[in-house]
């Protein structure tokens, strides 16, 4: 008989989730169906010591008919390498050095230990500059904080987008129309607050029809909705009020999946959300991707049991 898996989850708050959206919560529920025993930590709770990565964590129970919805027990200290199969790196981005070292702390504990998704991967997988890889499905794409070439991209497209490299949630983005006088204002208060270079794209309109958010498990398709802008926005994201639609996906959305599944299975990034408007690829989020309550809610397909048998697969193929 397989012993029950140990799994860790290093992610926000459970006591704060959205029970019925968060993508986290459903997948330590789908771990509990399986018998895993399952613990929760902060990624402020993650230490180095002397050799050993230790989080100060909770054991957890969860259940969407109870309230509160997750039972937590007393907390206690894991050795990340002896004392879990299972490591899954799930907190929010921002994607700034806290992230970035908290994936080098989990990388020490290859290959003991299976951490989702791949921390070496995620740290060197941004999820705005991962779509470089494949810029033949991107839209008109420049990476820079140098002014003047980014007016002249503008004077090539008219209609940017301009958003920070590395943020989240939608935050930070801005469309900025061929004759906007702000441009130059708008420039200044990004560099000002940030050394980091800006993306800008061409602006794609079809994001009024929406932004179709497919998740690939181990680099298999597995399913798709679509998230609608309210009037009057540009920004699709649930985090800023957009609405999730159920969608079909085209041929081109099949192609881009296809030429991006081989990659992610190969650097270890099992669940994986990608972003496209009219065929255009926007982002490959590999950080802590959402949606499967409402790929479930729309086409019944529940991302969470290949998820797991994924996992399951790997750990078999180490012993």
């Amino acid at each position: 008989m397989t012993k029950p898996l140990r799994v860790a989850v290093q992610m926000d708050p459970i006591a704060d989730v959205d029970v019925e959206g968060d993508t986290s919560f459903a997948m330590i529920e789908e771990a509990q169906r399986r018998g895993a025993s399952v613990w929760t930590y902060g990624p402020q709770a993650l230490s180095y010591d002397e050799g050993r990565v230790l989080a100060r964590a909770r054991p957890v129970t969860v259940s969407r008919d109870t309230r509160p919805h997750a039972q937590e027990g007393d907390e206690t200290v894991l050795d990340l390498r002896d004392d879990v199969d299972v490591v899954l790196m799930r907190q929010d981005p921002p994607f700034d050095m806290a992230y970035i070292t908290a994936a080098h702390l989990l990388e020490l504990l290859a290959p003991d230990t299976l951490v989702v998704n791949d921390p070496a991967w995620v740290r060197s997988s941004p999820e705005k500059l991962f779509p470089l890889d494949f810029a033949a499905f991107m839209p008109p794409t420049m990476i820079s904080r140098d002014q003047r070439a980014i007016s002249a991209f503008r004077a090539r497209h008219g209609d940017i987008i301009i958003k920070p490299l590395y943020g989240n949630g939608g935050a930070g983005i801005f469309l900025l129309k061929a004759g906007d006088s702000n441009f130059s204002a708008l420039l200044e208060t990004f560099f000002a607050i940030s050394r980091e270079p800006v993306m800008v794209q061409a602006f794609l309109p079809a994001v009024a029809e929406g932004d179709k958010r497919i998740l690939l498990v181990d680099g298999a398709l597995v399913g798709a909705f679509n998230r609608l802008p309210q009037k009057g926005e540009t920004r699709s994201n649930m985090h800023v009020g957009g609405t999730a639609a159920p969608v079909e996906l085209t041929d081109r959305d099949r192609q881009i999946c296809a030429a991006l599944g081989p990659v992610l299975k190969q650097r270890g990034l099992l669940f994986v959300g990608i972003d496209v408007i009219g065929g255009m690829l926007t982002e490959i989020n590999v950080t802590s991707p959402t949606g499967v309550r409402e790929l479930k809610r729309f086409t019944g397909i529940d991302a969470m049991v290949p998820f797991w048998d994924a996992i399951e697969s790997r750990l078999a193929g180490r012993a």
